[in-house]
């Protein structure tokens, strides 16, 4: 699988972007889809994470009730797109952001970056104060 992160940008305090995740050359079919973030000169953390067959979503406390991942309601999974709106953008969430799926990311272990076989390249997302 394949994925192209793209939607990012340079934000105001408090604004809204919404960041999209596309597979190719494979689907989402079976898999859990992440979001993860990497600041300058930290970690790569985790943010939210969504089971494509059961829409089940889990986030990082750190986004809880500001952003939140869905995935396309194509049928035939045609698109296989996944979205993470981020809205109350805040300066802390400055990074660049990753998105990640595997088909066998077990519930307990889904914020762990080891968990994830096949990653994007990352989108810049900066908010300014």
């Amino acid at each position: 699988v394949q994925l192209q992160a793209s939607g990012g940008g340079l934000v105001q305090a408090g604004g809204s972007l919404r960041l999209s995740c596309v597979a190719s050359a494979g689907t989402f079919s079976g898999s859990r889809v992440a979001w993860f973030r990497q600041a300058p000169g930290k970690e790569r953390d985790f943010v939210a994470v969504i089971n494509w067959s059961s829409r089940h979503t889990m986030y990082a406390d750190s986004v809880k009730g500001r952003f939140t991942i869905s995935r396309d309601n194509a049928r035939d999974n045609a698109k296989n797109t996944v979205y993470l709106q981020m809205n109350s953008l805040r300066p802390d969430d400055t990074a660049v952001y990753y998105c990640a799926t595997s088909r066998t990311v077990i519930l307990s272990n889904v914020a762990s970056q080891t968990a994830y076989a096949y990653w994007g390249q990352g989108t810049q997302v900066t908010v300014s104060s």
